[in-house]
């Protein structure tokens, strides 16, 4: 048995009350949804998870923390070809994915309805080729810096089970959040592509905007949207 590390854990669990619909959805979908033992009671040994059994042997997307899921089950839509792994430990996001996956018919995701520290420890080494970070939490007082998602502690981890030359999209319309991502992303082994202002001024070509970018537009805010490549 692996000792379980100490994880402080800082974001929001659970909103309003959820509507009688999502509670079906929970109650009726969401554990034929899983990636595979994830949580320290079901798989207390770490042992990593079978993707191929998962997902047929497709190539493996992780969307970090998918908010509503608008970007995971648009992804899911574009690419039947692919399997797609999201990571949210809010659960009324959650349920509100699982009504998004019921009306789309996709049946190429899975769902950890946790935190993404969790789902890393037992994705295997170099399993992934696209990773997404899409408007996380900003945590924009200076003392709580070091609880975003660009730090050491998820950054090393995730450069661990992404692929040599797999791709990280990183979404976010808070300029300090850009600065840091841009320190510290690099030190965990990925190289920035842009070459020109337009490469993290313009969404990419597959995009589609999110409930929390559109909130960003109206309230005057500037999206960035960085592309990192992860480096051998």
């Amino acid at each position: 048995m692996t000792e379980r590390p100490h994880r402080n854990f800082y974001g929001r669990l659970k909103g309003k009350a959820l509507k009688d619909s999502q509670k079906r959805y929970l109650d009726e979908d969401l554990a034929a949804l899983s990636p595979g033992p994830v949580s320290w009671e079901d798989n207390p040994a770490r042992d990593p998870l079978d993707l191929d059994a998962r997902f047929g042997g497709k190539p493996v997307w992780l969307e970090v923390g998918f908010g509503g899921g608008e970007h995971l089950v648009h992804q899911a839509a574009q690419n039947p070809d692919v399997g797609i792994i999201g990571a949210e430990p809010y659960i009324n996001g959650v349920a509100m994915l699982l009504g998004k996956i019921r009306r789309a018919g996709v049946d190429n995701l899975a769902v950890h309805p946790g935190d993404a520290r969790d789902l890393m420890d037992v994705l295997p080494e170099a399993s992934i080729d696209r990773a997404f970070l899409l408007y996380p939490d900003p945590w924009p007082k200076a003392r709580h810096h070091r609880r975003r998602f660009v730090t050491p502690e998820h950054l090393d981890p995730l450069a661990r089970l992404l692929k040599p030359g797999a791709i990280f999209r990183v979404a976010t319309d808070i300029p300090d959040y850009v600065r840091q991502t841009l320190e510290e992303v690099p030190k965990a082994g990925f190289e920035w592509l842009a070459e020109r202002p337009d490469d993290w001024r313009a969404p990419w070509d597959d995009w589609i905007s999110t409930r929390y970018e559109q909130k960003a537009l109206r309230e005057g805010r500037v999206p960035h949207y960085l592309t990192f490549r992860r480096v051998s």
